[in-house]
């Protein structure tokens, strides 16, 4: 019986078919390294979940960032109902690491803000790798950053079966152990004990599980599935009797209690050589913090098994030598034999994994040297990219511009061409316009677009650039906006809704409309200064952004250049050859392209069904008696609009950051 089930109203159309009879062919014969070089909307995503169906192996699908993790989650989730599809992401909200700065004397204590529904994806993701073989996480870069030995998170999984004997208080000691907490109201992570009934919530909030015991020994077990942690607050659980269980740990890097002593003597000893080291080089101070800090922690860890940053301790932990690589979530995809890598926008997120090394070693180096951690500290850091190469097996590379790495580690044969777009669009035609009067020129082709209702993209180099040729373009009478930086995600969200919408006819921006911006009503794009070679003119950026013409039947690309450089030569000459190859294809098949139809709740973001809600935004929505009843409001809209933004509703959280904003004005 087939591992995976894809579900799809779609067929494979256009060059699809081929593609996935190649790539698959290629994983069965033994390929470590293929590539997918498939045009913006050619159904590259479709294209993958196909493979995966065929190959029938775990899955790990990396990306390069938060958003497009999370839209490509919410695809393979569609397309796998029936199979366990997870989402692993940094749990942070917000972050600044643990650093010193020596020249101002400055240390800077680790302060973080974890995402509790991100934190619930991650240990649902690691408990699925633990029990199930149909398995697709897609992953951001975090999946390289040390997560503890599967190895003990797998052993400490506590088994529970009717009539084992254990009564309630030895449970309870080996569900703290285990790093859950007692409480009185259920929430993840905790536990409820009564005289005879122990209820447990797992680090995923996905299980309730209640255990009855009679006699020293468990009588029953019940299981609940969650859908929503509210229903805790509720009560009205769905229980159903199971005869066993598996209860696994509350936190990561959570180990034994014969291992954690054994680990803590180790760290004795890494801290008495370190202190004598630091006393010899005249830094007393730097020992005596150091002391006192690591003394601390071992402390904490003999009481609980646990501490405030207890994986730079890992080392001590894993058991592993100096400079070793810690455990990741490869890691715990190896416990499951063979699996298949997928990295998608490979040109960007393998320059990525190459880089997340350098930057920790150095931070985490200026620490140790002024006694703020033990030297083994180093080893809690992300995998080097040799390392991150040796433990993934066959790996596709996805992107309509791959680089040269994955090129050369591909080879010729094993480079798949996926060109043909299901809806039959061609690649958008290129003009090359000298930069002399470039902005009447440009003004001129915008209020053509705009004529017929499309919207246009314009891409310059710098932020002041871009502030002021919107500020010009406004001054002409056109509806324009400008994307930069700054801009958080609720706003960005916001504005490129409005420019779908038609609220804004123009958009401006530098480097931040290339990958992952689905937008078919923008019919042209105009790349300033465009022969100005680097990071944001190159062969790679001209075509992605060249590519967000490419879901209109009426694409195309304005160049404001004085010279063609090789990447303009290459960048043309490569969007030429696939726009012939499409042509040829719709003559043949007698196929007229056909603009993409998009609705509005599939924005290319990923927002809760519960955004396409009204709400009432009006004044008069809330009545207040008082000014300290308005300040309760003000409270519990803010725990309010936090919630939205955990759930990705990010349209209910921009209602009610509008309702704080007038009851601040209120209160002012």
């Amino acid at each position: 019986m087939p591992l995976f089930k894809l579900t799809s109203k779609y067929s494979p159309t256009g060059d699809q078919p081929q593609a996935i009879k190649q790539l698959t062919e290629g994983l069965k014969s033994g390929k470590k390294h293929q590539v997918l070089l498939g045009v913006t909307g050619s159904g590259k995503t479709f294209t993958m979940a196909k493979v995966i169906e065929n190959y029938g192996k775990p899955t790990l699908i990396v990306s390069h960032n938060k958003t497009l993790a999370a839209q490509l989650y919410k695809e393979f989730k569609e397309f796998f109902p029936k199979n366990a599809v997870h989402y692993f992401v940094s749990y942070y909200d917000y972050y600044q690491p643990e650093a010193y700065i020596p020249h101002t004397n400055t240390y800077i204590e680790k302060d973080s803000k974890i995402n509790e529904d991100i934190d619930k994806m991650r240990h649902a993701a690691t408990q699925a790798l633990m029990s199930r073989d149909d398995i697709i996480i897609v992953a951001s870069v975090s999946c390289i950053y040390n997560l503890g030995d599967p190895e003990d998170y797998k052993g400490l999984g506590l088994e529970i079966f009717e009539n084992k004997k254990i009564n309630p208080d030895e449970l309870v000691k080996s569900l703290i152990r285990l790093q859950y907490v007692p409480e009185i109201e259920l929430k993840r992570g905790a536990f409820r004990k009564t005289k005879d009934e122990i209820e447990i919530i797992s680090p995923s909030a996905q299980e309730a599980t209640k255990i009855k015991f009679k006699n020293g020994k468990t009588e029953k077990i019940f299981r609940a599935n969650l859908n929503d942690e509210e229903e805790l607050e509720t009560g009205n659980l769905k229980y159903e009797r199971i005869l066993e269980t598996i209860i696994f740990p509350a936190k990561y890097w959570t180990t034994s209690e014969d291992k954690i002593g054994l680990a803590i003597e180790n760290i004795k000893g890494e801290l008495q050589k370190h202190v004598q080291y630091l006393k010899r080089e005249e830094k007393t101070e730097e020992a005596y913090r150091l002391q006192e800090k690591t003394l601390r922690d071992i402390e904490m860890m003999k009481q609980t098994g646990y501490c405030h940053g207890i994986e730079n301790y890992s080392r001590h932990l894993d058991f592993r030598k100096s400079g070793e690589p810690p455990y990741t979530l490869l890691d715990f995809f190896k416990s499951k034999g063979e699996f298949l890598t997928i990295l998608d926008e490979s040109h960007i997120s393998i320059p990525q994994l190459k880089s997340m090394f350098t930057g920790d070693h150095s931070r985490k180096r200026t620490l140790v040297e002024h006694g703020f951690r033990l030297p083994s500290a180093i080893d809690n850091r992300p995998l080097k990219f040799p390392e991150f190469s040796k433990r993934i097996q066959k790996s596709i590379y996805v992107s309509a511009t791959p680089a040269k790495h994955e090129m050369e580690k591909s080879g010729k044969n094993a480079i798949v061409e996926q060109l043909i777009r299901p809806t039959g669009l061609l690649d958008p035609t290129v003009e090359i316009q000298p930069t002399e009067k470039q902005i009447p020129h440009l003004l001129k082709k915008i209020k053509e677009r705009t004529a017929k209702k499309e919207r246009v993209i314009i891409t310059t180099l710098t932020k002041r650039m871009a502030e002021d040729l919107s500020e010009h373009l406004a001054d002409q009478g056109i509806k324009v906006n400008y994307l930069h930086s700054e801009i958080k995600t609720l706003e960005r969200l916001k504005i490129l809704k409005d420019f779908r919408l038609g609220n804004y006819d123009v958009l401006v921006g530098v480097n931040l409309l290339r990958e992952g911006l689905d937008l078919p009503e923008v019919s042209l794009i105009a790349i300033l200064d465009a022969d100005k070679e680097g990071f944001l003119r190159n062969q790679t950026t001209l075509i992605q952004t060249m590519g967000r013409a490419a879901r209109n039947v009426n694409g195309h690309v304005i160049l404001y250049a004085d010279k063609i450089t090789k990447s303009i030569n290459a960048a043309v000459q490569e969007t030429t050859r696939r726009r012939k190859t499409q042509e040829k294809h719709n003559i043949e098949n007698n196929i007229t392209p056909q603009t993409i139809i998009k609705n509005m709740n599939s924005f290319d973001l990923p927002v809760s069904n519960k955004g396409q809600k009204k709400y009432d935004t009006s004044e008069s929505g809330i009545i207040f008696f008082s000014n300290s009843s308005k300040q309760n409001a003000m409270k519990q809209l803010q725990k309010m609009m936090e919630k939205a933004i955990r759930q990705m509703d990010y349209e209910r959280a921009l209602e009610l950051k509008d309702q704080i904003k007038k009851l601040k004005s209120q209160l002012a």
